[in-house]
Order: structure tokens, then sequence, then C-alpha cells
């Protein structure tokens, strides 16, 4: 039994590791980030289409009525995806990733007015720790400074990767995990298709390892596996052990990048991942 956990933990943690290479593929590749997230999301989804179709999965929506959630939970991914991308490109790694993983407590703070779940003061506190996390990561708050640029995109990616997760949350236990990955990233595609006709794609010939990787490793591969392991662990336990995903990334943009993060992104991001960590320990108890 305690040979399977350690297996099950190891799967886990590769799964938090190819997910986090978003931060420095999405800050290396040399195209505008609406043409990066269309072939992310468009080569996903023949990955995805292939496995579900090789697992024998049922892709049909169940009922008429969730079609609209379903369409707006990929509006929100698409601008998620899109904004998150800015922030990797405005600011670096460091500070992209970690002000996008103050979702945890946004979705905490935004759950009782979406979902009319109870009210906890706590929260309330969480937030402003978060806030208190941020303005350390600031290096001076000047609106034409492309960090700070960087760090607003990656706040407002977390607030629509909240929200999209708050939509889909009463679906996701009638649908496998990897289904309703899949209608996102089709929904992505057809909506950010238009950017092929007037964005500029000519560095797209050097680029396709890298869009090939971001598709199938970090999204398709990656994604599943972190959503294969609610199978054997609780969300606030794979939520804790998500928390490293900043920490990888910064650790790819050193070695690969040779972004070297400041004291204060070491103190700003330790306050927001210790938030982080102490709500989903509180979620699991």
């Amino acid at each position: 039994m305690q040979n399977n956990n350690l297996k099950n933990l190891f799967w886990l943690l590769v799964a938090v590791f190819l997910v986090s290479t978003s931060g420095v593929l999405g800050r290396y590749i040399a195209l505008p980030t609406e043409i990066i997230i269309w072939f992310r999301s468009f080569l996903a989804a023949i990955f995805l289409y292939v496995f579900l179709r090789f697992k024998k999965t049922d892709l049909r929506v169940q009922q008429q009525k969730e079609y609209l959630p379903f369409f707006i939970g990929g509006v929100f991914m698409a601008l998620h995806w899109v904004t998150y991308f800015y922030a990797l490109k405005l600011s670096n790694v460091g500070l992209g990733m970690l002000s996008l993983y103050t979702f945890p407590v946004i979705i905490a703070l935004l759950e009782p007015l979406i979902l009319k779940v109870k009210f906890q003061g706590i929260h309330v506190f969480f937030g402003i720790l978060i806030l208190v996390g941020l303005y350390i990561l600031t290096p001076k708050f000047d609106i034409e400074s492309t960090q700070v640029k960087g760090i607003l995109f990656g706040v407002f990616s977390a607030f629509c990767y909240a929200f999209r997760i708050l939509i889909l949350k009463k679906h996701a236990a009638n649908y496998d995990g990897t289904v309703l990955m899949f209608y996102q990233v089709i929904i992505v595609s057809i909506l950010l298709l238009p950017t092929l006709f007037f964005m500029d794609v000519s560095g797209l010939k050097t680029q396709w390892p890298y869009l090939l990787l971001l598709a199938f490793l970090t999204t398709a591969v990656g994604h599943s596996m972190m959503l294969h392991s609610l199978k054997f662990f609780s969300a606030s336990t794979t939520s804790i052990i998500s928390s490293l995903q900043p920490i990888f990334g910064i650790i790819m943009a050193i070695f690969f990048l040779n972004e070297i993060p400041t004291l204060n992104t070491f103190i700003g991001g330790f306050l927001i991942l210790f938030t982080v960590v102490i709500e989903s320990y509180r979620m699991k108890k």
C-alpha cells in the first residue's frame, strides 16, 4: 500500500512538473500570444481526441442546458491562457506564475457569491495576505512598468481561471475530467481562430517543436495526469502539491532563460504560496 502511495505521489509530482513547463515555454516561444494559445489548444484537442477515442470515452454533452456553461467556461479559459502568457512575456516566469497562483484564494472569496456557500471571514485575511505578497512582488508601482503590467495580467488571469473553475464545478462530477478539458480546448480553438488571419505567424516554422511540447506535454499529458491524480488524492492534497508549480517554473527559468529571481520575488512568492497551502490544508480538515 505504501509503495502504491509513493508511486501515485511520484506521478502527481511528474504531472505538476509538466504543467509548470508552461512558464518557460510561454516566455520562450517567439510568436504572438494569441497564436501560441490557438496552436496550444488546437494541437491539444487533437491529442485529447485520439486519447479519448482510444479509451472509447463518450464525448457527448449529457444535457442541452450544459452547452451554455461549457461555452462560458471556454471563454474564461481562453482569457485565462492569453492573459497568463501576456503576464509571462511582460514580466518574467517567477512573477507571472506567482501572480497567477493567487487563484485558490480568489476562488475561496468568490465561491460564496457565485455558488451561495457559507462565507468564511478568514478568507478576507487570506486575501489581505495575498495582496501584501503581490505588493512585495511589485518592484515599484508604475503602470508604465512592464513588470507591473505583467503582474496585473497575471492576477486578471487568476480571476478568469477562478471563474472558469466555479462555473464548471457542479458539472465536474458528471464528466471525465479529460472530456471537460477536450471541450475547453475546442472552444478556445474556435474563439481564437480569427487571429490566424491578421497576426504575424512568420516565425512559425522554427517554433513547431516548442508548440508541440506545450500542446502535448504541458496541456494534454500534464493536465490529464493532474485530473487522474484526483482518483488517488483529495482535491486539497492535489492543490497543496500543485503549489510546487511556481517553484518548478522558477528553477526551470534559472537554467533555461537565465532569469534570476530577486529577493522580493522570494519573499512575496513565499507569502502567496504559504497562504495557498494553509487554505488548501484547511479544506482538507
